[in-house]
């Protein structure tokens, strides 16, 4: 399944049902999982580290060292779960020092054009389409979607099932289940059509609604409306989900259209 025109390093670890196409190039110190696909002229460095039927489509380059002046040349890796797909001319930096391996998870859709930063940490289900970027050490939860030419700050933390505006400048954190958009990035609603897409019941949608409605519209600062929420908001999964990320949020949430 490796091409007679690849290049592939006698060191890498490539499983037999993997396929390699003409033109690829394969570094030493690199892993690649049953059923997965390389296109033509993919470039993975060493520290590779990719799952189960994965695709990576041509010119997409995998591992890339960090665009970190900080780093000096520890061995750090780049993590593709299964089931994901790397489009064209996606970039993908291995981490540094500061966590050792920038993290894809499952099932996501990284677009063409799409850079990610060292030390990232990309859930599940995730989706970043074409042009969007994500700088060093970020994190971003399960279900999230950063749309076309988003631009996320270094250090910001995108909560689950988040849905961001394209051409967004992203420089604080973003709670989850929420809508983000407009310029400066603001609270613009619930993400209510994903969340129903992935089964949320409708009353589950109206309580977070409601807790929303009182952390963005009810006049409070964020530690009396998260006092007034836990006296008030019966528990529940996605109850604390939104205040623990508010509480532990350390550049500070995105604001709300009001403010």
């Amino acid at each position: 399944m490796i091409h007679s025109l690849a290049v592939v390093h006698p060191d890498s670890k490539i499983a037999e049902s993997a396929e390699i196409s003409q033109f690829a190039t394969i570094e030493k110190n690199v892993e690649i999982d049953e059923g997965t696909w390389i296109g033509p002229n993919a470039v993975i460095m060493e520290g590779s580290r990719i799952g189960k039927n994965c695709k990576v489509f041509p010119g997409a380059v995998i591992s890339a060292i960090p665009q970190d002046l900080k780093f000096d040349g520890e061995e750090t890796t780049v993590n593709i779960g299964d089931n994901t797909t790397i489009r064209e001319c996606a970039t993908i930096n291995r981490g540094t020092k500061a966590k050792g391996a920038t993290i894809i998870g499952k099932n996501c859709l990284i677009m063409s054009y799409v850079h990610i930063a060292h030390d990232s940490i990309i859930g599940n289900n995730c989706i970043l389409v074409s042009y969007s970027g994500v700088a060093g050490e970020v994190v971003v939860e399960d279900w999230a979607t950063i749309a076309s030419g988003a631009l996320v700050h270094q250090f910001v933390h995108v909560g689950k099932h988040v849905f961001i505006q394209g051409l967004s400048k992203v420089l604080k954190d973003v709670p989850p289940y929420i809508l983000a958009g407009r310029e400066p990035l603001a609270f613009a609603g619930l993400n209510s059509v994903g969340l129903k897409r992935r089964g949320f019941s409708t009353d589950k949608i109206r309580e977070m609604q409601e807790i929303y409605r009182l952390i963005y519209q009810n006049g409070m600062n964020n530690s009396d409306a998260i006092e007034y929420v836990e006296k008030n908001i019966p528990q529940s999964t996605e109850r604390d989900d939104i205040l623990n990320f508010i509480k532990n949020s350390k550049r500070g949430i995105i604001r709300g259209l009001l403010d």
